[in-house]
Parts: C-alpha cells; structure tokens; sequence
C-alpha cells in the first residue's frame, strides 16, 4: 500500500495506483470548558452516518463527557451491532479544518482503529472539494452557518 502526506493531510491508494481507500485529514479539536486545543488526524468516511471519537481518545485527551439522553445503538460495516455497546456519552468541541469552525457534539463510541471519524452529514454540510488521486480536501464552498476563524 502507498501513503502520501501532502500539507495536512495523508492518505492511503491502493496498490494499483490511482484510487484512494481513505482520507485522513488533521483537524483542530476545541475543548468547550476548558479552551484547551487538540490537533488530530480523522479519517473522512461516508460510511460512517455518525460524527464519533475513541472513547481510549477521549479519555486519554480528558475532554468532558456528557452522558446523552437515550442510547444509541450503532452497526459496524459489517452490519452486526458494534461490540462495545451502545453510544452513552458525547463530548461538546470547536473543529478547526482550514479556516474554517464548526461546534458540534462527538459521539463517544467504544474501541476503534481512528481517533475521530468525519461523517455523511459533514460531506453533505460542507460539500467538500475532494481530489481522489492526490487525497486534497479543500473547504470551498462555505454556508452561512459557518463561522470563519
């Protein structure tokens, strides 16, 4: 497998060349209560239907955990129920990408390979500029929401 790195972001093709499995992105995370900065590398993935973390990430990293409401129970890839459990926390952040921030909430899941994984919602968000050969992600299409930094 090739990996390039190219400014803040790093990316994986397969070994036929040209097309990509992921994209890996860093990003800026913002503690909420304690204004205190965590830069991270994400995986994007339009899989994913969830903004989540580590809950090993989280803990390790000391973000606030909010218990949620009502569980929420998540299917792997694989569509089997994820072995860890239901979603039981959150945790409130700032996202940095770019120029760009966002506040959001970030389920906190139970053991995976990424610290903190992009979902469909935020593809459909922001609708990002992709370049597939290269792994380039470029935020050029701001909505009003959006707060520049």
């Amino acid at each position: 497998m090739l990996s390039r790195v190219v400014d803040n972001i790093s990316c994986c093709s397969l070994n036929n060349g040209d097309m990509l499995r992921e994209i890996i992105v860093k990003i800026v995370l913002k503690k909420i209560d304690i204004q205190k900065e965590v830069t991270v590398e994400v995986l994007l993935d339009s899989r994913v239907t969830r903004l989540v973390m580590s809950s090993e990430f989280a803990r390790k990293q000391r973000f606030k955990l909010k218990k949620i409401e009502r569980l929420i129970y998540v299917r792997n890839v694989d569509r089997f129920f994820n072995k860890k459990g239901p979603i039981e926390h959150m945790v409130e952040v700032n996202i940095y990408y770019q120029e760009h921030r966002e506040r959001t909430e970030i389920d906190v899941i139970g053991r995976q390979k990424w610290n903190v994984i992009l979902k469909i919602p935020w593809f459909v968000c922001y609708n990002p500029e992709i370049n597939w050969r290269t792994g380039e992600v470029k935020i050029t299409r701001c909505l009003k929401e959006c707060e520049k930094q």
